[in-house]
């Protein structure tokens, strides 16, 4: 495997549009938005929820078959195809999402219908809110690229001697420890100049 054409990337929030689908599926629960845009990190506080039912519902929705069908964010699948077709970069998905050995099953079928069947060369599939802390540990000082959108997981990355960058939120705008990226087609600009 060549290390340098490795790329680490969460999925919820950077590859895939979790946000919108949460949405659509909490609409259907009954539930709205406090504010049109996603504000907040945590699911209650965007809500207006109390936190406990925040993390069921959480839950819930990541062993529901809707993991199976969210649909790509913004320019992920025409710049991480081209990374990985005209640059030969793999990716190594890294994602919490639940323990479910059906829902997993649904996510890897999702990010391969979306971005093909071999763009990914690993799945770390973690449960519902892990920390990232050992999926990354292999990692540790291979300057390789870590494209996430939750603040505390790509400073995890860069302490953990990665090239952090974060997709950039709503939720996320005010950090100022590792770079904000708004699309694929910065982070493409970046690794290949």
């Amino acid at each position: 495997m060549d290390m340098d054409k490795v790329i680490l990337t969460d999925v919820d929030g950077v590859l895939l549009n979790w946000g919108y689908a949460f949405d659509v599926w909490m609409g259907e629960q009954g539930y709205e938005k406090i504010k049109g845009e996603w504000k907040h990190y945590c699911v209650f506080e965007q809500y207006g929820i109390p936190q406990k039912l925040g993390k069921d519902l959480i839950n819930q929705f990541n062993q529901s078959a809707m993991v199976g069908f969210i649909p790509p964010l913004r320019d992920a699948v025409h710049y991480v195809k081209k990374l990985h077709e005209q640059h030969g970069y793999v990716f190594h998905a890294i994602t919490s999402l639940h323990k479910n050995e059906n829902a997993q099953k649904l996510r890897i079928m999702n990010l391969q219908k979306l971005f093909g069947e071999t763009v990914f060369e690993k799945f770390i599939i973690l449960g519902c809110g892990d920390d990232k802390d050992e999926a990354l540990a292999p990692y540790k000082d291979t300057g390789l690229p870590w494209i996430e959108d939750k603040e505390e997981n790509a400073l995890l990355g860069k302490d953990l001697g990665l090239d952090a960058m974060m997709m950039e939120h709503g939720f996320n705008m005010e950090a100022t420890e590792v770079p904000l990226v708004k699309n694929w087609k910065e982070i493409y600009e970046y690794l290949e100049g």
